[in-house]
């Protein structure tokens, strides 16, 4: 058998103890929300529900599924938005080169180092005086604040690398700056708008920082405060939160599945010039 063959299956090997050991808090919360509650406390714990019930499951359809609605209502938003503030700006950063582009490039990525909390308590004064807490746009335009500055570094480093005689073919055509964006560069930038959409809706769809300071009491909370329905001082039903962030990472996990051809591609756009 030749080193190399050993070689692989080595690295099989370890890649598959490696994925088991990062997936094993996935399979755990699976394991829990299928486990009865008076079986929670058990030592040691059951490694597989060996007495399954759906009682977390039916919890999560009948308390949780308006949490989710506006969790979806809240990524698909913030994607929306991210999307119409963060491609233009790439595309000048990349194409127009603005005077100051290095500077806004730079407090671009100053401003993915302010911590969340920071950022969630100026919103809270704001939003405190404009009496617009616990709105479901008011949490878009707050998770906005964390994506466009990813969108606009993505979208920057993609579109530069279109060539330039694409545009200069397009401008002698008689195609207007606006056009020449909506028309050539978004088709071929397929890549990075998936990327951004992708992380845009992650970000909203797992927010808890923003959302439960942007809080008033409300009705429109997303599902990481529903969450919350089922801990209190004395009553925690672990089947249920665990029934409920098992239905939760569904729609992450299937988007992270269908676009991460389009993620390779889009976060490693501009790593290689020619």
């Amino acid at each position: 058998m030749t080193s190399r063959v050993l070689r692989s299956r080595r690295n099989t090997v370890i890649g598959v103890v490696l994925t088991a050991v990062m997936l094993f808090p996935v399979y755990w919360m699976l394991n829990v929300s299928l486990t009865p509650q008076q079986d929670m406390r058990k030592s040691p714990p059951d490694l597989f529900p060996l007495h399954p019930t759906f009682t977390g499951y039916r919890a999560v359809l009948d308390d949780q599924l308006p949490y989710l609605w506006v969790s979806l209502l809240i990524g698909l938003g913030t994607v929306a938005l991210t999307l119409v503030l963060a491609a233009p700006a790439g595309y000048a950063l990349a194409k127009l080169r603005p005077r100051g582009a290095g500077l806004l490039g730079l407090l671009l990525l100053i401003a993915q180092m302010v911590p969340g909390i920071v950022m969630a308590m100026g919103f809270y004064g704001i939003f405190l005086n404009l009496g617009i807490m616990n709105t479901w746009w008011g949490l878009v335009v707050a998770d906005s604040t964390i994506a466009v500055p990813f969108g606009v570094m993505i979208f920057a480093a993609f579109m530069s690398g279109i060539p330039d005689e694409l545009l200069s073919a397009a401008k002698v055509d008689g195609a207007n700056v606006w056009r020449t964006f909506t028309s050539i560069v978004l088709p071929v930038s397929r890549n990075a708008v998936v990327t951004v959409s992708l992380f845009s809706f992650l970000w909203a769809w797992s927010d808890f920082v923003f959302a439960n300071t942007l809080d008033a009491g409300g009705n429109m909370r997303p599902i990481t405060l529903g969450i919350y329905k089922y801990i209190g001082n004395n009553n925690q039903e672990w089947n249920a939160i665990m029934a409920t962030a098992v239905v939760a990472s569904i729609p992450a996990a299937v988007l992270l599945v269908l676009a991460q051809r389009y993620v390779a591609a889009g976060v490693t756009a501009g790593a290689v010039k020619d």
